[in-house]
């Protein structure tokens, strides 16, 4: 009997949000400082105390949902998501349940043949994050609550996802357009971004289609294991299926967990059912309604997204796609070539300069390329000046990183450095003269003998240029000895 599958996957993504403070009370958002030093009543839990909504937070969250095409809702609720858990106290969890902000969406990720693939979006929703359980002091179980209440976005797809490819792309799309609006800082070595993959088969055997039982792998927080997770689970479940024949009516939704060091995933429990939560509506927060003045204002704060970005990159300015995403992964080193290549420099130019030289000595500063002390007009001089030939691609380099510790002008730093190209031609003659004269077997080599040309011409070039002290355009150099070898 034949049979073949299709992976189908569904992601759910938490994002911590990038306010000052916590989503319901004044508590400041911290990460890595002393446990339950960020704490007050109402992330405590204590009895009488009385939350109050973080305008910011879900300022944030309607702009994202915006950038993800979402319908923004003119009237949303709070409701109570009951659970008891050590690391909510209160033994509730303030979330949105049948009335989210925003709905009906989408995001684009890039297609590997080259086009964009559209992935629904179901519903994006705000709620307040857990505290955090700690198993590793000692025989006991510890609890640190300077977490609890982090104001969290939950974005759900749909399962428009088939392959492990596909879901990482999302993932790396959708923190390129969470930093784009600065609505977090998505490191997700932090905890900042964690991805929730729900994963199933569709198997066609023998005419007829059986959905495997759905897995949900909690708390991946690398592109590595959510594109590795998805691909496991769908050997899994393939070998699961074969074995028990086993499909999506005779079997809860079962949650997994990711163990890293084995790579393989590792059942934790049954999934509850949104009944099992007992949501109803928070009787201590009023509902948020959003005018048209409110989401306008909001609206204009967009910006332009990371992937429609990198497409113009590469049809306005000819950038591979390659070096296109590589500039769009921050939107400050994006917006410091764009503004450079509107000014007049060329793109390729500007281009190498920032991702061969500007990214590495911005990641050893820890800074983006655009505070290295570099302006955009300083930038187009540089590029315009190896352009020309003023200065070889070596010397701009040379130019760039003494740029970055003085902020001194290019012409300048050139001219102390003694970086400046000879492009005098006769000058440039006169050397290649004397060259030519003082190596007669190289110029037989390169004028009569193919298997020997091009070593000899380079060999030629580099007698020139070193009796030039490196100062002579190579590019006339070049020209003048093609011309004399003919």
């Amino acid at each position: 009997m034949a049979s073949q599958y299709k992976i189908v996957v569904g992601l759910e993504i938490h994002v911590h949000l990038a306010t000052r403070t916590k989503i319901f009370c004044g508590c400041e958002l911290v990460y890595g400082d002393t446990a339950n030093t960020h704490v007050c009543p109402v992330c405590l839990g204590m009895p009488g105390s009385l939350p109050v909504m973080n305008k910011k937070a879900l300022e944030f969250s309607i702009l994202t949902g915006l950038a993800l095409n979402c319908a923004i809702a003119p009237f949303t609720k709070w409701d109570r998501k009951s659970y008891y858990y050590p690391d909510l106290p209160k033994n509730y969890q303030i979330s949105q349940y049948d009335l989210p902000f925003s709905e009906h969406g989408y995001i684009e990720i890039p297609a590997g043949d080259g086009s964009n693939k559209k992935i629904g979006i179901i519903r994006a929703h705000l709620e307040e994050d857990a505290g955090k359980n700690t198993h590793t002091l000692g025989n006991f179980s510890a609890v640190d609550l300077n977490r609890a209440g982090t104001p969290l976005l939950e974005i759900v797809t749909e399962p428009d996802m088939n392959t492990p490819e596909e879901v990482g792309a999302l993932a790396r799309e959708l923190q390129r357009i969470v930093r784009f609006l600065g609505v977090s800082e998505a490191d997700m070595q932090k905890g900042h971004m964690r991805f929730e993959p729900n994963v199933n088969l569709h198997i066609e055997r023998d005419g007829q289609v059986f959905k495997t039982p759905i897995s949900e792998v909690k708390n991946l927080n690398s592109f590595r294991a959510i594109e590795r997770s998805v691909a496991y689970e769908a050997q899994r479940q393939y070998a699961e299926f074969l074995e028990t024949g086993k499909t999506l009516q005779m079997g809860n939704k079962r949650t997994y967990g990711w163990d890293d060091a084995k790579q393989m995933t590792v059942l934790q429990r049954e999934k509850e059912e949104a009944h099992d939560y007992r949501y109803f509506p928070d009787p201590d927060l009023v509902p948020v309604e959003v005018d048209d003045a409110w989401l306008n204002e909001i609206k204009s704060r967009l910006c332009e997204l990371p992937l429609q970005m990198q497409n113009r990159f590469v049809s306005e300015y000819g950038l591979s796609d390659y070096d296109a995403g590589v500039l769009t992964a921050d939107r400050a080193t994006a917006e410091f070539f764009d503004t450079a290549v509107k000014l007049g420099a060329d793109a390729k130019r500007v281009c190498n300069l920032l991702t061969q030289t500007g990214l590495k000595l911005a990641n050893e500063k820890g800074v983006t390329v655009n505070q290295l002390g570099i302006g955009p007009e300083q930038l187009v001089q540089l590029a315009k000046m190896a352009d020309a030939g003023d200065i070889s691609a070596t010397a701009a380099t040379t130019i760039f990183e003494e740029m970055a510790v003085t902020g001194g002008d290019p012409m300048q730093i050139a001219e102390q450095k003694n970086l400046i190209q000879k492009s005098d031609t006769g000058e440039i003659e006169s050397l290649v003269d004397q060259v030519l004269a003082e190596n007669a077997q190289a110029v037989e080599d390169a004028k009569s003998n193919p298997k020997k040309a091009k070593k000899a011409m380079g060999f030629l070039m580099g007698q020139v240029m070193q009796k030039s002290k490196g100062q002579a355009n190579p590019k006339i150099v070049s020209q003048i000895l093609n011309k004399k070898l003919k």
